[in-house]
């Protein structure tokens, strides 16, 4: 089954379930995918729903989203977007907060016979760690016999840990036939740690569009390392501690070699970077602090090609779509070791995998002295297609719904 599925037992329901290797399917016609948010609203999850979608779509399948975010023209009801088919069960809450207090019912109504999303040959329920809209809508496709598969986007940690209560309904969800999978095993280790061992979670991750993201190395100033960060620039990202190791890192530098930050994204910690910024005179010298804002994915794959190395500070992350944007582009990438980017970075290879600050700090370092290095890795991400290109991802998705279809048969 290959990197794509790393729970043994999982990988062999897969293949028992799909005859070997995963495959395309023709019986899965009518897909239905329930995620609290969805575009317009942005972030990690509604866009990764969505370019899976699309991707079902162009390949002839009836596609549908359930979901609590209101549209920018239809707040509530249906609507068609790029063939997809959105149906918006949403209430009037302040910041349109994803969150309906009559969740079953409305799923209920959509996934019934008779509803405008009947007659579905897969559900496919995607949350993050707190999930009041999506998680519901798990037990409420079971009940009405449905095929169905939930993957869980977050990673279960800090203040989410003794999440017991939450273990105990995905315990009750394997044994109503739910097909349990997270999108690295970042993801998926803490829920293990919580179910135990006779609960199965697939590794079922996002996926990219390889040939999108691929862009020719524009090279720079041979005595300056441009080291970029592509996130929103919140306290769980650590954007200020990033500052600061970059910071720190810049004084190990050989002399006469310079590091240069390139911050793309905006949020609510950016005044607090400005301020670091001020405060040392981060504007010119050893060590430049560029706050780029927010770009078009465009100008994403831009800015990444023009970089040197990518870093990815949050140690919370369940994925890394940014991170993978790097080093499908060709970009080394520096991320921590516990975090999701490890299913896709191998240390010394597509990237430098750190075990905490003090060894990013080390890892900074080492990737803006060592010219070697920093090629050699550059070389084999522009030559070396991730795992996670969609074609393989949309093969696993197969999978997993082949499954879900098996364990909901009377």
């Amino acid at each position: 089954m290959g990197p794509l599925f790393q729970s043994v037992g999982a990988a062999r329901t897969y293949r028992r379930a799909t005859n070997g290797a995963p495959r395309r399917s023709v019986a899965c016609v009518r897909i239905v995918h329930i995620s609290d948010c969805y575009p317009p609203r942005l972030g990690g999850i509604e866009t990764q729903v969505r370019a899976l979608a699309l991707r079902q779509v162009a390949a002839g399948h009836d596609v549908h989203v359930i979901t609590a975010t209101p549209g920018a023209t239809v707040r509530r009801g249906t609507e068609v977007l790029d063939g997809v088919v959105v149906h918006r069960a949403t209430t009037q809450l302040p910041a349109d907060l994803p969150v309906n207090p009559r969740v079953n019912r409305e799923i209920r109504e959509l996934l019934q016979p008779g509803g405008r999303a009947q007659g579905a040959d897969a559900v496919h329920v995607h949350g993050g760690v707190l999930s009041v809209f999506a998680y519901p809508g798990a037990r409420v496709a079971r009940v009405l016999g449905l095929p169905t598969v939930a993957t869980i986007h977050g990673v279960w940690g800090g203040i989410f840990a003794p999440a017991v209560r939450v273990a105990d309904v995905l315990s009750h969800w394997t044994r109503w036939g739910v097909v349990l999978t997270a999108v690295s095993d970042a993801a998926a280790d803490p829920i293990r740690r919580l179910v135990g061992s006779e609960v199965e979670i697939a590794v079922l991750p996002n996926g990219i569009d390889v040939d999108t993201w691929r862009a020719a190395h524009v090279t720079g100033d041979p005595d300056e390392v441009r080291l970029v960060a592509v996130m929103r620039m919140a306290p769980r990202k650590r954007t200020v501690p990033l500052v600061r190791m970059a910071h720190e890192a810049s004084r190990l530098l050989p002399a006469g070699r310079r590091l240069r930050l390139s911050i793309v994204g905006e949020g609510p910690v950016a005044s607090q970077v400005r301020r670091y910024v001020a405060r040392h005179g981060l504007g010119h010298g050893r060590f430049v602090v560029d706050l780029v804002g927010r770009l078009a994915p465009d100008q994403v794959r831009a800015t990444l090609a023009a970089s040197d190395a990518f870093i990815a500070p949050a140690k919370l992350e369940s994925f890394g779509i940014a991170a993978l944007e790097a080093r499908t582009v060709g970009v080394p990438v520096l991320a921590y070791a516990a975090g999701g980017v490890s299913s896709f970075v191998r240390h010394e290879v597509e990237g430098l995998l750190a075990s905490d600050d003090p060894s990013m700090i080390g890892a900074i370092a080492r990737i803006g002295s060592d010219d070697d290095l920093r090629r050699r890795i550059a070389t084999h991400n522009r030559e070396t297609e991730p795992e996670q290109s969609w074609p393989r991802v949309l093969a696993a998705v197969d999978a997993a719904y082949a499954v879900a279809r098996v364990r909901s048969a009377p």
